[in-house]
């Protein structure tokens, strides 16, 4: 049936309102399951759960409570509950909206989910993009977003939307009716956006605050590392620059590596070459204060050598893992690698030195005990994990850093890879059923590359508002297999209002996929040249690693 935006028609009316007010009876319901007068019996919060659920939601609510009742004295634990009361009461309101919808009354949940992305970058726009083409998918919306992902089909940017006032974010999606919320960046997920959309009852894709210090604390992901046996660099934590200058004293091998213990944009790494560039990032840190609270502890550790890649997979709500692939980053602002650190001027994937032993090791060594490490600290995960991994000389690969969400621009050779229905996926990450959802995940078996266009000056200062010509349209994308993912971009104001300006440091991600590295390299870069835009600038090398090896037959 045709998408509908009236409240009464999508999922916070009719029936599925019921569905809602079955979820909060499910969260009151835990609250006097397990609240006040200490620990209950879960069999006991089960049945408070029926009685909500079952009053509120109707049918779908009492096909949750049924589920909690046969469960409520077994395996299933008091968090899982209000997830499983979400799920029954919406797959009933979700076929009483297709048949009331479908002339035919068959099935026409294809067209019922509604998306909120937080977030406005490439990465945010690959995400929405890929939701947008799924059929079931009824509307994308991306806060802030881009003037790139306001020309996607079914997709609208909310550009006032303040996605750090959480009650703000709720109130949009009651507004809006939507379904699921897939946050991008991790600021966002530090600052417990995810548990906030969660503890509403919606589906969120995102870890816990409490999740997401694996990348808003590098002294929590190294201590996890130490306890768990996950490879990484020898390290030591300080507060204290002068205790942290000793340390670095003692140490024998440079170059030796610096890296401020909060979020710092990707600029809060300094790999000294000497001892004296060592103490002067700590200083940096610890005393001038150069990222804030991010670098109030530092952590120093060991360079380690090798060839740097990325490694992605999910984890559902169950604590099932789906792998998704490896993808090679280029920091360096210019050819060749040189140059100041950037948050990416581009990346391919698959990356070849990730390979099956390789992907097998990180696997068994890196993830598995990374999801069940978490768990146990009572802090499981649920999204992407994101491994920066330095893969040895010998073929092993340690540990360089985790992130809590889809990299920028790794996400965009992703999506461009994934064959699969990408808002299916996410869905069944939140609902716990990636076990059944793996199997049909589907890859295109070519590599993908992208290239980033950044403003001049970029990383450091540059000029917002400088307007960008000759923008390929959809058409002539299909046409030339490749597909530009919007960044920093905004429309014009006024008269000017059909113009795309630059908006920030990074602004286009050109990305084609090919036979082979090269193929697409070529197909990215010609993307490239027929964007007119003076004022930006992009590396001509991305991939470089990579054809090397396809023209020197490794």
């Amino acid at each position: 049936g045709r998408h509908r935006s009236t409240r009464e028609d999508k999922s916070w009316g009719g029936e599925a309102r019921g569905m809602m007010i079955g979820v909060r009876a499910s969260a009151d319901a835990r609250r006097v399951a397990v609240g006040g007068g200490g620990r209950r019996r879960r069999a006991s919060f089960a049945k408070a759960l029926a009685c909500g659920v079952a009053t509120a939601a109707g049918a779908g609510g009492a096909a949750a409570a049924r589920a909690g009742e046969r469960r409520g004295g077994g395996a299933l634990r008091g968090r899982d509950l209000p997830r499983v009361a979400l799920g029954a009461a919406k797959r009933s309101s979700v076929a009483a909206f297709a048949s009331s919808s479908s002339p035919s009354g068959g099935d026409q949940g294809a067209t019922t989910t509604t998306v909120l992305v937080v977030g406005g970058g490439a990465r945010e726009h690959a995400l929405a993009w890929g939701c947008a083409k799924s059929p079931q998918c009824a509307r994308v919306y991306c806060a802030p977003g881009n003037a790139g992902i306001a020309g996607e089909p079914k997709t609208e940017c909310v550009a006032g939307l303040d996605t750090g006032d959480h009650a703000a974010v709720l109130a949009f999606c009651r507004d809006k009716g939507v379904d699921l919320v897939v946050v991008g960046p991790e600021a966002e997920l530090v600052a417990g956006l995810a548990d906030a959309v969660r503890d509403a009852g919606l589906l969120c894709f995102g870890p816990s605050a409490a999740a997401a210090r694996l990348e808003g604390s590098k002294t929590f992901m190294k201590d996890v590392c130490a306890k768990y046996g996950i490879p990484t660099a020898a390290h030591r934590s300080f507060t204290d620059p002068q205790e942290a200058k000793a340390y670095i004293a003692e140490q024998e091998s440079l170059p030796i590596v610096i890296k401020a213990d909060g979020l710092a944009a990707g600029k809060g790494v300094v790999v000294a070459a000497t001892r004296r560039e060592a103490e002067e990032a700590v200083d940096a840190m610890l005393v001038g204060r150069q990222f804030g609270e991010a670098g109030a502890s530092v952590v120093v550790e060991d360079f380690l050598v090798g060839e740097e890649a990325s490694f992605f997979v999910i984890v559902d709500a169950s604590g099932n893992v789906a792998k998704l692939h490896s993808a090679q980053d280029h920091k360096q602002a210019y050819d060749g690698d040189r140059g100041p650190n950037t948050g990416g001027m581009g990346a391919y994937s698959p990356a070849p030195v990730v390979s099956a032993a390789v992907e097998a090791q990180v696997m068994s060594e890196v993830v598995a005990p990374l999801v069940r490490g978490l768990a146990a600290e009572g802090c499981p995960f649920q999204g992407v994990i994101f491994a920066g991994l330095m893969v040895s000389p010998e073929g092993r690969a340690k540990v360089l850093e985790f992130n809590v969400r889809f990299g920028d621009p790794e996400c965009e050779v992703l999506m461009y890879r994934l064959q699969s229905d990408v808002l299916a996926m996410l869905l069944a990450a939140c609902r716990g059923e990636l076990d059944r959802e793996e199997a049909q995940l589907k890859w295109l078996e070519d590599p993908a590359l992208v290239v980033i266009m950044a403003a001049n000056g970029y990383p450091g200062s540059y000029e917002k508002g400088t307007p960008i010509r000759n923008l390929p349209t959809r058409g002539e994308e299909e046409r030339g297999n490749f597909k530009v993912f919007h960044a920093g971009t905004k429309r014009g104001d006024g008269d000017d209002a059909s113009e795309v300006l630059a908006n920030g440091g990074r602004v286009l991600a050109v990305t084609a996929s090919g036979k082979t590295v090269k193929e697409a390299q070529e197909k990215a870069y010609r993307g490239v040249d027929t964007i007119h835009w003076p004022d930006g600038f992009s590396r001509r090398d991305i991939g470089f690693k990579a054809v090397a090896r396809e023209d020197g037959g490794k």
